[in-house]
């Protein structure tokens, strides 16, 4: 288990993370999503223990490896345990083969064996025909992901990787995903990243954490449900059961999916409005947040929870309260399909 205890993390005087607990079970599939400052590649830097917290410890198995009180400096085991991938990562001098071996030469391995693992971890990550090539040579998608191989050429125990598709074509990404599910299958493996990739996050994590301005949002990007599609025919609405309403959606897929309703999509009114809105839900505000200036997240109960965003002003002359009754309306056109 990799956890942050008690965690206040600053630059200067800003406070840029802000945590009680974040923990990494072993085998876990987390994503990380929230805007750009947030605070994901701060924390990622923390779990890898390349900064230690002003305030607060980093735990591994629950002893403490960085930071508390006597403010401990990681040691090379807790160090060989995590490995973290920037976003734009830096590959050594030489060619990739020589990249992918790094670890293991420093790690005190046989050249043998270091050869045999390098052309293994290659194959698993589709970077076969790169090996000989050199970092100018390479695309950005490409540099990524050798160091995603090279990251897991030393196999550690927790994998971080902070947006490791951002270069990445469809193709490129899904045979990372694919890379990654194998290396789990094939060993016991934690993996945490942090992705603007919404559809990715959700498709490919069993835990998706939202941060806003350094702390963990009960608040997610958007409204996500994961549905069963019924076939239909082409151009027809589809009915989707979701808890005990139904969403009206636009799409030709079919069977397993997911469905994104963007919360400033979502129309609030305090009695139904004439529209072309197929969704349309009478519900009771559950809480009011408001996670930037001029502008409120209202979380609301139509036998789902859905959040909608309006402004300051919207807020108030509704007079919205937590408890009160609420319309939600929103186009079927507005609901995103993954």
């Amino acid at each position: 288990m990799l956890e942050l205890v008690g965690v206040r993390h600053r630059y200067a005087a800003r406070v840029v993370l802000d945590l009680e607990r974040f923990a990494i079970p072993p085998g876990a599939l987390i994503a990380m999503v929230g805007p750009n400052g947030s605070g994901k590649s701060t924390l990622l830097r923390l779990l890898a223990l390349l900064e230690r917290p002003t305030e607060g410890e980093v735990r591994l198995d629950g002893r403490a490896v960085s930071g508390g009180p006597a403010r401990v400096r990681p040691g090379t085991v807790a160090r060989r345990s995590v490995t973290l991938v920037e976003q734009r990562p830096i590959l050594l001098q030489g060619t990739v083969r020589d990249n992918l071996g790094f670890g293991l030469r420093a790690r005190g391995m046989r050249r043998d064996e270091v050869n045999r693992v390098t052309e293994d971890v290659a194959a698993r990550l589709g970077v076969t025909p790169l090996l000989e090539r050199r970092r100018h040579e390479l695309s950005e998608g490409e540099v990524q992901r050798v160091a995603v191989a090279r990251a897991l050429a030393v196999e550690p125990q927790v994998l971080l990787l902070d947006e490791p598709v951002s270069s990445a074509d469809r193709a490129a990404a899904q045979t990372l995903y694919a890379a990654l599910r194998e290396e789990r299958r094939r060993r016991p493996l934690a993996i945490c990243l942090a992705s603007h990739q919404l559809e990715d996050a959700y498709r490919w994590a069993d835990d998706v954490r939202a941060l806003a301005e350094g702390k963990l949002s009960p608040v997610t990007p958007e409204n996500l449900f994961r549905v069963e599609l019924p076939l239909t025919g082409a151009g027809d609405l589809k009915h989707v059961r979701v808890g005990t309403i139904e969403i009206a959606a636009m799409t030709d897929k079919t069977g397993p999916a997911i469905l994104a309703v963007p919360p400033t999509d979502i129309l609030v009114s305090r009695e139904p409005l004439a529209s072309s809105a197929r969704n349309v839900f009478r519900g009771r505000v559950i809480r009011l947040a408001r996670q930037r200036a001029g502008a409120v997240h209202v979380t609301v109960d139509v036998g789902v929870e859905l959040v909608a965003v309006v402004t300051e002003e919207a807020a108030h002359d509704l007079q919205l309260t937590p408890g009160g009754p609420v319309v939600l309306a929103f186009k079927a056109s507005a609901v995103r399909v993954f």
